[in-house]
């Protein structure tokens, strides 16, 4: 299939892409990075690419766009701003908010005003669709939040729901992505392997999880099968607690695992941002399960094992 990609270009666009044309589709990225700036590069070879800010209306009458839209068997949209990467600050607000949002309007608006109707849309959300929880447990079927996060990921949403009539659409709902070159646990693991590492806060927030190579296999599986329809956690059977977590990523390295880290430090740095990490959610997918979806890392124990080994 030809297959055009929103968002594809970083920590999990760089598993995903060399499994996209193992499985032989033809890939084509569309990204507001130079092509020097993409952590894809050994299959660079293999892929068309299209610099381009998404999030910029006036880009999507860009002719080459149009064609790659009139051209493609399906879309994924993985396209936002990191959330945990700098201070929630009213700008940077606005710009995780805009990536996410603006994008997946200009895209369902322009699929419409051209009459293209792709077999498939596999459009990203998160897990802070519902709020964060000490307690709570959360399925597919639980209501949204009301912080900031989660009024995000309802209007994400929203915005994915006005597909194409013929589409089908698949928004998966992703919890912590788990990968040892990215994401929150390579911010971890050089502390970790310090033997600095601890729980952060006071260790009871739980951490719903997803091994990134089960999330990759997750959207390989959403493309080729269509009981892949609607919305789905994509987070690993055992959610755990960050006390939990820190344990066994130390226990994995031979490391001491330390007293918790204050979370104030954490809200210094990131704001109203912490919350997410110092809360939590605790998230399980009953639709995963009853589609027999089959982790390669069910549990913490056995993903961190692999991560960790040299």
């Amino acid at each position: 299939m030809k297959i055009l990609l929103f968002g594809c270009s970083g920590f999990i666009g760089k598993e995903l892409i060399p499994r996209l044309i193992k499985e032989k589709h033809e890939i084509c990225i569309v990204s507001r990075k130079n092509i020097d700036q993409l952590q894809i590069k050994n299959s660079l070879s293999m892929i068309n690419f299209l610099k381009l800010d998404a999030t910029n209306e006036k880009n999507w009458s860009n002719e080459n766009l149009i064609k790659k839209l009139k051209d493609s068997d399906g879309i994924i949209n993985l396209i936002g701003e990191p959330i945990a990467d700098k201070r929630w600050t009213d700008i940077q607000k606005k710009e995780i908010e805009d990536s996410r949002i603006n994008t997946t309007k200009y895209l369902m608006k322009n699929l419409k005003s051209l009459k293209i109707n792709p077999k498939f849309i596999i459009n990203a959300s998160a897990i802070g669709y519902y709020g964060t929880s000490l307690s709570n447990e959360f399925t597919e079927d639980s209501t949204n939040g009301e912080d900031f996060l989660a009024k995000l990921c309802k209007n994400w949403e929203e915005e994915a729901l006005k597909k194409p009539f013929f589409t089908r659409l698949v928004i998966f709902r992703i919890g912590i992505v788990l990968g040892k070159d990215g994401g929150a646990l390579g911010k971890m693991l050089p502390i970790f392997k310090l033997g600095l590492g601890g729980p952060i806060g006071n260790g009871n927030q739980w951490m719903s999880w997803i091994h990134r190579d089960d999330l990759c296999e997750l959207i390989i599986n959403a493309i080729k099968d269509k009981k892949y329809n609607g919305i789905f956690n994509a987070v690993a059977p055992e959610p755990v607690k960050m006390r939990e977590f820190s344990s066994k990523l130390a226990s994995s390295l031979k490391r001491p695992n330390l007293l918790p880290v204050p979370g104030a430090p954490l809200r210094l740095m990131l704001g109203d941002g912490a919350k997410l990490v110092l809360e939590g959610q605790r998230v399980i997918s009953i639709r995963l399960k009853n589609n027999f979806f089959k982790f390669k890392y069910p549990t913490l124990q056995n993903a961190l094992a692999a991560l960790t080994k040299n």
